[in-house]
């Protein structure tokens, strides 16, 4: 498969962070008079991707051109140099100038969206560490939403998912003291820390009417981000917890590894993109694209040219054209909807589950520094459909309520059936047969009603013959009736 490269932006904004305030309206006019500064700041070279990162490939015309450049209002300009004046003059403890500029970015950045933020050299570390998939930490992805930390999914095999955290949750406190909704930032910091370390995290799950204390204690966080085992003869589960660097590769070796343990060609897949919170766009459309030879993946439209692109597939389906069916729910985001997405409106997969949580926003890392970087919203993306995703998710095509299955306490009930019944007419075949086989669950999805409900419906479309499998003598014309 040919694997798609990452987009990094090759310009970047002008650094205005730390200027003197006598000079500040004129670099903020020069800025905003240029969106993102494109066009008047010489390259810069190439950043890390950042989840949801977007494709490199432009292949649309600036949405803006040939409008006239902006500039900002000189009464906001005087606006806001009173305001960081009085600051200075009143505030009760004296402000260092970086500090409060500082803060007007990080300000100016998160009043745009949810997910545009400043980065300086730790975030910026932080991030590179989720991307390849290794960090100290209790293995949460969060997001602040209207002032609160709320857990877009835990991370499989992880303090936080044995901790009983789950999708939807909000943390209201960390070791006692109650989040702030003007610094979630520093809330999510204490989340990471040295392995072994303890953290105690006041936690509202969805529908309940209080929070509980969780304990955990952070671990050494390797995400190994595909998973896979055999649910039954010939039929896969292939569990993706989140899209990093090296998901596709990590993917195409457990299908091959799968096959060969069912010593043939696989005749289905489970793939479960439930509470998988996204990643890197790349390797979304990398998973893709294993799964089809031909059609689009997903495109991306925004107001620069860089903004817009779009990926199809190339030739080359690892399961050969086998049913698959996908998983999804209301932690499934970002990356792992482009899949979803993708896979459901080539008409290569079947959806079972809830709603998708409906992230459908690209964000670019611009650098301004060597140790300084914003993540900025460039662009919403489209699924092949041409249907964007953004806050509304993606519908399954066959919806799961949030159950969970549990073993039967009483003992079960004989089977009677005509052969059990006193003076039955003796079958000519009775007592020859083969004894019927006890009816087990597949290893690890006895309490998984989703899992057991797609591979129910797996079994029925593995029942179909392939297209080329067909026989010919089906063709043949019938034989016509007899009178």
């Amino acid at each position: 498969m040919r694997r798609p490269q990452p987009l990094a932006y090759t310009q970047g904004p002008v650094w205005i962070a730390g200027m003197p305030m006598r000079v500040l309206p004129v670099v903020v006019s020069l800025v905003l008079s240029c969106p993102l500064a494109l066009a008047q700041v010489p390259a810069a070279q190439p950043a890390p991707a950042a989840p949801a990162d977007a494709p490199a490939t432009p292949d649309a015309a600036t949405p803006d051109a040939g409008k006239p450049k902006r500039s900002i209002d000189l009464a906001d300009i005087r606006m806001f140099t009173a305001v960081y004046s009085l600051v200075q003059q009143g505030y009760v403890e004296e402000v260092s100038d970086q500090r409060l500029m500082r803060a007007a970015i990080r300000g100016l950045l998160a009043n745009l969206d949810p997910h545009s933020e400043y980065l300086d050299k730790e975030e910026m570390e932080d991030l590179a560490e989720d991307t390849s998939g290794s960090y100290g930490g209790l293995g949460l992805e969060v997001m602040q939403v209207d002032g609160s930390l709320r857990v877009v999914a835990p991370i499989d095999d992880t303090p936080a998912q044995r901790g009983g955290i789950r999708a939807g949750d909000v943390i209201v406190s960390i070791d006692g003291k109650a989040v702030q909704s003007d610094d979630l930032d520093a809330a999510v910091k204490q989340l990471r820390g040295a392995p072994g370390t303890s953290v105690t995290l006041g936690v509202l799950h969805e529908k309940a009417a209080a929070p509980v204390d969780i304990k955990l204690t952070r671990e050494a966080i390797r995400v190994v981000s595909v998973r896979g085992r055999l649910l039954d003869t010939g039929l896969a589960y292939l569990r993706i917890s989140q899209f990093q660097d090296e998901t596709g590769l990590q993917l195409r070796r457990q299908i091959e590894r799968l096959a060969a343990d069912n010593k043939a060609p696989l005749r289905g897949a489970v793939l479960d993109l439930r509470s998988n919170p996204g990643g890197l766009i790349t390797a979304a459309v990398e998973v893709a694209d294993d799964f089809l030879n031909s059609g689009a993946i997903v495109s991306t439209r925004g107001r620069v040219a860089q903004a817009n692109t779009a990926f199809s597939a190339t030739a080359g389906d690892l399961l050969q054209g086998a049913p698959l069916v996908v998983l999804v729910d209301n932690g499934t985001a970002s990356a792992a909807e482009i899949v979803a997405g993708a896979l459901k409106d080539n008409h290569r997969a079947l959806l079972m589950g809830r709603r998708t949580f409906g992230k459908g926003s690209v964000q670019t890392i611009l650098p301004i520094d060597a140790d300084h970087a914003v993540k900025l919203t460039t662009a919403r993306y489209y699924t092949p459909s041409g249907a964007s995703i953004q806050a509304e998710g993606i519908h399954p095509d066959i919806v799961l309520a949030d159950l969970a299955l549990s073993t039967r306490e009483a003992e079960h009930m004989p089977v009677i059936g005509e052969r059990d019944l006193r003076n039955h007419l003796r079958g000519s075949d009775e007592g020859n047969g083969p004894a019927a086989p006890a009816i087990a669950a597949p290893a690890g999805a006895l309490q998984d009603y989703a899992l057991n409900e797609a591979l129910n419906v797996l079994k029925a479309l593995a029942l179909r013959p392939p297209a080329s499998a067909t026989p010919a003598a089906s063709t043949a014309p019938a034989t016509p009736p007899q009178g």
